[in-house]
This record gives structure tokens, C-alpha cells and sequence, in this order.
């Protein structure tokens, strides 16, 4: 295959040839794994490089740590025809409210409803008034006046009890004053439609946990609701369990990992593809993990994690999984289908520079 990608050499073969993965295999989910120190999320950008490079499949990555923002920043050692083709891709890239980036900002409205309702923690039965008002809101104002001014001052001066406990809640629990809403201007939901062929989402730079997490909530939500335009992507989500948790407990949690794990089960049909990038498998929810046919697994140390391993991808042989535990920095097990079978891999080098990194002990 011409386009096939090269992502290092292989360990157990003499000669150390080179080891390639099959991009059209990335139409089924894949499982990345590997703990912490393992080199899990620089090898993920080896890969993600080598898509840019070789396909045309567009990139969507949840970035919680800021590693993957330099991603259009090729490294001066890079050759140069490479460096111009990976040059340019020109990743955009989305942060909370910074000067001179693009701003991460969603809208509301485009939310779905029992998305709605999770981020102000109501329940259709127990705060059955609150949640019809909701219900109700878009629809007699219209999206094209949902700004802020006009929704507040609609809320603060109805007679209506029900729209001032509305209010009240808003307020109560700060949402109001969050930077992810878009308001009246332009949203990254939309630049999303346009499908680039990267897009960055820095999803660690807000003032509150809960707006990382309703930033990704907007963004699958509308993939979800234009799933039948069938406009192929990879929805790359790295230190996932903190999107699709194995136990979610607030609201918006649960509805996050409802929609990961409906994307997981019927999305394929449609173009969504899912990488689930963490540091052990038991932090996934297990409805989004088995739906995973392909695995890429570094270091892994744990009995219990290789034992969990093994049970949900039998198509990694036993032998190679009980040898991760001695795997040495940037080494990985890839087995299903876009590798022809499973093997060892030393990962090559990055072509562009990772985002973030150890923090080095001063001596």
C-alpha cells in the first residue's frame, strides 16, 4: 500500500524493518493505552503525523493537556519535503479566551436538550416546571436573539416564578459566567462542519472542570446531530476517562459518556471514528471500550489491567500482552485490524514538537 503508515521499526525481527499501520483500518475505533511515563501520547502524535501525511482523513483532538497544539510545528530536523507537506496542513487550533488564538466557544442553544438540562443539573420529573420552561426557550425566542443580554433580562423580568428559579440556578451555579459560551458570536461547533484537516480543542485551559467537559459535550453533540451529512472523521480524545468515564457521577458526566458511548456503538455507519487515548482500561467505560477493534498498548504494568486487556481484545495474543510490563520507553503492542498481525513496535521520532512535557527536576 503506498499510502501506508510508517510509524517506527519492528522490535523482534532481526533486521528491525520497518512497521507500518493501515490507514483505511481507521474506520473502526481504536483503544490507545499505556501508563504513565510510557511515552503514550508522544508515540499518539507519531501516528497522528503520519495520517496528516498520508491521508486525507480530517483530525478532531480533545486535548486536555495542551500536547497536541503544536502539531503544524515541524521540527527543524524534519526533511524538507515532509516539513512543507506537514507545513501545510495548518492545524487550527481552540482555546478558552486567550488573546491572538482562536477562541473554544459553543453555543447553548445547540446543545441538546437533555444536554441542556444536565449542565443545570435538572430532572425532567423532580424539576418538571424548570425543565418545560427549558424545553420551551429557544423555541419562542428564536437562536438568532439567544444572547446573553437578551435571555438574562428576559428571565430577571417575567412574572413567570418558573423563569426566576431558572435564573436563580443559572446564577447559583455560575454558568452564566462561564468563557465556553459563544453566545451571539461565532462558534467552534461550526468550524467543525467545515471539516479541516486538523483541529486542536485545548481543552485544559478553563477556569472550571465542568466547561472542558460541556466544550467537548457541544462538539459531539453536533456530530451527532449531523451524522447523516456522513462527512468522515477521527475524534481523537487523549486522557479519555475524563470524557467517558467508567463511573460517571454529575450530570453532564453522564451524558457525556452516554453520547461517547452511542457514538462508540452506531457511529462508524456514519463516518465518526473514536481513538480513546488513557493510562489504564478500567478508567473507560466498558460499553465504549469493547466497541474498540483496534489497540495500541505501551507499557503496562499492572496484572489486573493486562487481565482486562485480554479479555476485551482477543485478538492480542497473551504472549505479547504479558511482555508490556517490560517494555522500555516508546514501545508498543499493536494488534487488530491495521496491522497485519500483532506486533512489538520502537516508535520513531516526532516530526513536529509535542505540547507539553515532563517537568525536569532543577539540579
Amino acid at each position: 500500500m503506498d499510502n501506508e503508515l510508517s510509524i517506527g521499526h519492528l522490535v523482534d525481527s532481526v533486521d528491525g524493518p520497518p512497521a507500518t499501520l493501515d490507514p483505511t483500518r481507521f474506520n473502526r475505533h481504536t483503544f490507545w493505552c499505556g501508563q504513565s511515563g510510557s511515552g503514550k501520547t508522544y508515540a499518539l502524535g507519531v501516528v497522528l503525523e503520519q495520517i496528516l501525511l498520508q491521508t486525507q482523513l480530517p483530525l478532531l483532538v480533545m486535548d486536555p493537556n495542551a500536547d497536541f497544539v503544536r502539531l503544524g510545528d515541524v521540527r527543524e530536523e524534519t526533511a524538507p519535503d515532509v516539513a512543507e507537506r506537514l507545513a501545510a496542513v495548518r492545524p487550527r487550533v481552540f482555546r478558552p479566551r486567550k488573546n491572538g488564538a482562536e477562541q473554544l466557544t459553543v453555543k447553548f442553544v445547540d446543545l441538546s436538550l437533555r444536554s441542556r438540562a444536565a449542565i443545570l443539573r435538572l430532572d425532567p420529573l423532580r424539576d418538571a416546571e424548570e425543565y418545560n420552561l427549558l424545553l420551551h426557550l429557544e423555541a419562542e425566542s428564536g437562536p438568532e436573539t439567544f444572547d446573553r443580554s437578551t435571555f438574562v433580562h428576559r428571565l430577571r423580568e417575567s412574572d413567570d416564578p418558573g423563569m426566576r428559579r431558572l435564573l436563580l440556578r443559572l446564577e447559583n451555579l455560575g454558568v452564566l459566567e462561564w468563557d465556553v459560551w459563544a453566545w451571539g458570536g461565532d462558534s467552534t461547533q461550526t468550524v467543525i462542519d467545515e471539516r479541516p484537516r486538523a483541529t486542536v480543542l485545548d481543552l485544559g485551559g478553563f477556569k472550571t472542570p465542568d466547561e472542558s467537559k460541556v466544550a467537548a459535550l457541544a462538539i459531539l453533540d453536533h456530530l451527532w446531530a449531523n451524522r447523516e451529512s456522513r462527512k468522515p472523521v477521527l475524534i481523537v480524545i487523549d486522557e479519555a476517562h475524563n470524557l467517558c468515564s467508567a463511573e460517571p457521577v454529575l450530570p453532564v458526566e453522564v451524558a457525556l459518556t452516554e453520547r461517547i458511548v452511542q457514538i462508540a456503538a452506531e457511529g462508524r455507519k456514519y463516518g465518526l471514528w473514536l481513538l480513546l487515548s488513557t493510562q489504564r482500561p478500567s478508567k473507560i467505560h466498558p460499553n465504549a471500550l469493547s466497541q474498540c477493534d483496534n489497540l495500541a498498548l505501551m507499557k503496562m504494568s499492572s496484572p489486573r489491567d493486562l487481565d482486562e486487556l485480554g479479555q476485551s481484545f482477543g485478538y492480542a495474543p497473551h504472549e505479547l500482552l504479558s511482555r508490556t510490563g517490560s517494555f522500555v520507553q516508546g514501545q508498543a503492542l499493536f494488534a487488530g485490524g491495521f496491522i497485519t498481525a500483532p506486533a512489538v513496535v520502537q516508535m520513531a521520532s516526532r516530526l513536529t514538537y509535542e505540547g507539553g512535557s515532563d517537568v525536569r527536576v532543577p539540579l
